[in-house]
C-alpha cells in the first residue's frame, strides 16, 4: 500500500443522553400488565434516577457513533511500547462466551463447578511451564495487583524467616507501578541506575545489596527495550544477601517460551495475560496478573488455591503461610479462560510469537534509525526507544509527533517514558502486524519527520483533521467531568 491510512470523513457530534433525549420517548414495549399498578411509596423510593426518554433508533445511533470515535487493535495498529496491544483472537471470545463458563456462578459448590476449576488448575501449570517456575496463581486482577502479590510474599518469606527487612532495590529502568507496590508493603524503595549500555551492571547492585534489603525488582526486557544480560549474575548476588528477585514480566511477549525465568535466578514473575496472552487490553479492564514463583515461595501463595485429588478440583484454604486472598473471588474468569484457550490454540508456536515480535520490532529500529535518535544502537526486544533530539533543532517536540500521527490515521506510540530519556518515543509493533502495514507506519514516521525539517508548523499545530484538537489534560485529570 503507497496511500496513508489517514484521511479526512464525516466526523459526526454525539451530544449526552440527557440532551438528546425528549419526556414521552421510548425505546421498548412492555405486554400489557395483568395485574394493577403498585407504586413505592415515595418516602421510601424518593426521586429515583433521571433517565432520558429515548427512541430505539436513539439509542442505537448514540452508541454506534461513540463506538466510531474509539481506535482499538481491531481498527489498526496500536504501538503503545510497554503496552503490547496485540490482536485478540475471536476464538478466545467465542471460548468465553461458552454459556457454562460465561453462566458460571463463583459461589457454587465445586463439585458443580468442575470444569471451570480444572481450566483454573490447567492454566495455572501451563504459564509455570512457560515462565520456567514451579507454581501460579491467576487470583491478581491486573498487572499492578501481580506486583502487589510479589512484594507481599517477600514481605511474608522474610517475617517467616525470622528476618523482616526494610528495602527494596528498584531500577530507573522497571516500570513505574513497581515502586508503589513496594511501597505498600512496608518497603523504602532504593533507586538502582542503569548501566551506560542500558541495562543493570551486577557491581551497581553489590554496591547497595545489604542483609536489611529484601531483594530486588527487575523488569526484564526492561522499558528501554532491552534484556537485562546480567540477570543470573545479579540474582546470585542478591541470593547471596539472603535477599529474592521478583521480575516484572509485563514485557514477557518477547521472551515467551526462549527465556526460563526459574534459571535465570528469578524467585518471583508476574505475568500480564492481557498482555502476553491475549485477553482484551485497555478500556480500563478486567485484566490479569497471574504471579509465578519458585517450589520455596509457594506456600505463601494467594489463597484459596485449585488443588487437584484423584479425579476431581476443589478450592482448598489448607495454606496457613498464605498471604490471602486479594480478590473477592478468584480473578476475572472470563480473561483467564481467553488465556487458556490462547495457549492451547497456539500451542507450542509461543515461541515463534515472540520471535516474531522481536523481528518486527528490530525491523522498525533499523529503517528510522538514520533520522530519529536511538540512545541506545543495539538489538532491542519487543519494543525499540527513540528519542526527540534530532528534533529539538526544528522546534517540534516528542508531543507534537505523536500527535501528527493521528493525521495520518495511526495511534500514536507511547511517549515520555521511560523516564530515563528526555522525550522518548515507544514503539512496539507486536507479532500481530505484516510487514506490509509496519512499512505504512515506517513511511508515515519518515514523511513526519520531513515535515518537521520543511514544514514544522504541520507537527505542531496537529492533530488537524480529529474532532476535536488538543485536550487541556492536566485540567481533566484535575477537575474531570463525570456526569452522564
Amino acid at each position: 500500500m503507497n496511500e496513508f491510512v489517514g484521511t479526512q470523513g464525516l466526523i459526526l457530534n454525539e451530544p449526552l443522553l440527557w440532551e438528546r433525549g425528549r419526556q414521552g420517548r421510548t425505546g421498548y414495549s412492555l405486554p400489557t400488565r395483568d395485574v394493577d399498578p403498585a407504586p413505592l411509596d415515595a418516602a421510601v423510593a424518593g426521586e429515583g434516577p433521571d433517565f432520558p426518554d429515548l427512541s430505539e433508533v436513539e439509542i442505537v445511533r448514540h452508541y454506534t457513533r461513540l463506538s466510531q470515535w474509539n481506535y482499538g487493535v481491531d481498527s489498526g495498529m496500536y504501538p503503545l511500547g510497554s503496552c503490547t496491544m496485540k490482536y485478540n483472537p475471536k476464538t478466545n471470545e467465542r471460548q468465553a462466551a461458552l454459556p457454562g463458563f460465561a453462566g458460571s456462578h463463583p459461589l457454587v459448590p465445586s463439585e458443580l463447578s468442575q470444569g471451570a476449576l480444572q481450566l483454573i488448575y490447567e492454566l495455572e501449570h501451563h504459564l509455570a511451564h512457560v515462565s520456567g517456575l514451579d507454581a501460579v496463581s491467576v487470583q491478581p486482577a491486573a498487572g499492578a495487583q501481580g506486583e502487589l502479590a510479589g512484594m507481599l510474599i517477600f514481605a511474608a518469606y522474610h517475617r517467616d524467616q525470622g528476618r523482616p527487612r526494610s528495602k527494596i532495590l528498584i531500577p530507573d529502568t522497571a516500570h513505574g507501578t513497581n515502586p508503589a507496590s513496594a511501597a505498600l508493603c512496608g518497603y523504602k524503595s532504593v533507586p538502582l541506575a542503569t548501566g551506560p549500555d542500558g541495562v543493570l551492571t551486577p557491581e551497581d547492585v553489590a554496591a547497595l545489596m545489604d542483609e536489611d534489603t529484601a531483594g530486588l525488582m527487575v523488569t526484564n526486557p526492561n522499558t528501554l527495550g532491552l534484556f537485562e544480560t546480567h540477570t543470573r549474575a545479579i540474582a546470585d548476588i542478591v541470593h547471596a544477601k539472603g535477599g529474592l528477585i521478583y521480575a516484572d514480566g509485563a514485557n514477557m511477549n518477547a521472551v515467551m517460551g526462549v527465556v526460563d525465568f526459574g534459571k535465570a535466578g528469578i524467585d518471583v514473575l508476574h505475568i500480564n495475560l492481557h498482555k502476553t496472552f491475549s485477553t482484551p487490553h485497555g478500556g480500563g479492564g478486567p485484566g490479569a496478573g497471574p504471579v509465578c514463583v519458585t517450589k520455596t515461595l509457594e506456600p505463601f501463595l494467594p489463597a484459596p488455591r485449585v488443588v487437584k485429588t484423584g479425579e476431581s478440583y476443589q478450592l482448598s484454604e489448607d495454606f496457613p503461610k498464605s498471604i490471602g486472598k486479594l480478590n473477592a473471588f478468584y480473578g476475572n474468569f472470563g480473561i483467564l479462560v481467553r488465556a487458556y484457550s490462547y495457549i492451547l490454540s497456539v500451542g507450542t508456536q509461543l515461541k515463534d510469537v515472540s520471535q516474531h515480535a522481536v523481528l518486527n520490532a528490530n525491523y522498525i529500529k533499523e529503517q528510522l534509525k538514520d533520522i530519529y535518535h536511538l540512545p541506545f544502537d543495539k538489538p532491542c526486544m519487543h519494543e525499540c526507544v527513540f528519542t526527540d533530539k534530532n528534533l529539538e533543532s526544528h522546534k517540534v517536540s516528542t508531543l507534537d509527533l505523536a500527535k501528527r500521527l493521528i493525521d495520518y490515521g495511526f495511534h500514536p506510540p507511547t511517549i515520555y517514558f521511560p523516564l530515563v530519556l528526555q522525550g522518548a518515543i515507544m514503539i512496539e509493533p507486536t507479532e500481530s502486524e505484516s510487514r506490509e502495514n509496519i512499512d505504512q507506519f515506517i513511511t508515515t514516521m519518515r514523511a513526519i519527520y520531513q515535515e518537521a525539517r520543511e514544514n514544522p508548523e504541520l507537527l505542531t499545530g496537529a492533530p488537524g483533521n480529529t474532532k476535536v484538537r488538543r485536550l487541556d489534560e492536566t485540567t481533566a485529570a484535575r477537575k474531570p467531568v463525570l456526569r452522564g
